[in-house]
């Protein structure tokens, strides 16, 4: 949407081919853009958390296959739910001419680089279809109480044990496959979006699978709103939530 307060984004398409809305619009651009100009966003995009900051650095001429433009240049950076830089050009009258995006693992490697570039000045075509199947999930999982079980979300504070399952495809032999078990609501005597425990392993080929087993505590699980998310070299890839009761 664009609108006298600049660009926002309301939803987008994943890699997965599957579309995810923002709890609250993120802006892309803000206006009006000069030098200094800064703009956050705290917000959700489906189950995740998410915190950006922006700020307009200056103003330079940049050469992109589509030509020469005159661009404001603006860095942002991404804190949560993984580390991520994004150095973008936008050009009035025109629009993003240039994005790079890099993601870092939490020690600061970098995991991966993405550069976008205007091939040619826009058109106005029609609008392409999405189809939600494109692509096949990097990272497809589940949770139950029995290791074969089926898939619930749902268990009793008495569960001995909940298994949560992974299975993945086009991974990257010796990616890290992490899950972190989150405490969204159980209470006053814990803070929100609590972190309870992190387990990881590593997929040895580029399709493999594995289960990591949560054992109930001495005193149960403490009912309440819990979420599992799983991540693939430190990059959020998905999120299961689930509710303990009595």
């Amino acid at each position: 949407t664009v609108d006298d307060h600049g660009i926002v984004c309301r939803a987008r398409i994943n890699l997965d081919g599957e579309l995810v809305k923002f709890d609250s619009p993120q802006t892309m651009i803000a206006a009006p853009l000069k030098k200094g100009a800064s703009w956050d966003f705290n917000g959700k995009a489906g189950e995740a958390s998410v915190r950006q900051h922006y700020e307009v650095v200056g103003e330079e001429d940049i050469r992109v296959p589509a030509g020469n433009f005159h661009a404001f240049r603006i860095y942002g950076e991404q804190t949560s739910p993984s580390r991520m830089t994004i150095d973008r050009w936008f050009a009035i009258g025109v629009g993003i001419v240039k994005d790079v995006t890099a993601m870092r693992a939490a020690n600061g490697d970098l995991l991966q680089r993405i550069l976008l570039e205007l091939a040619e000045t826009p058109k106005i075509i029609a609008r392409p279809e999405v189809k939600s199947n494109a692509f096949p999930k990097q990272l497809s999982v589940s949770i139950a109480k029995e290791q074969f079980g089926n898939p619930i979300t749902t268990f009793s504070s008495s569960t001995s044990q909940i298994y949560v399952r992974w299975q993945g495809q086009r991974l990257r032999k010796g990616a890290k496959i992490k899950a972190v078990w989150i405490a969204e609501n159980i209470g006053e005597d814990f803070p929100q979006d609590y972190k309870v425990d992190e387990v990881s392993a590593v997929a040895e080929s580029p399709i493999a699978h594995g289960v990591f087993t949560l054992t109930r505590p001495e005193d149960g699980w403490a009912p309440g709103d819990y979420r599992v998310e799983f991540y693939v070299d430190d990059v959020l890839v998905d999120a299961v939530k689930l509710k303990i009761v009595k």
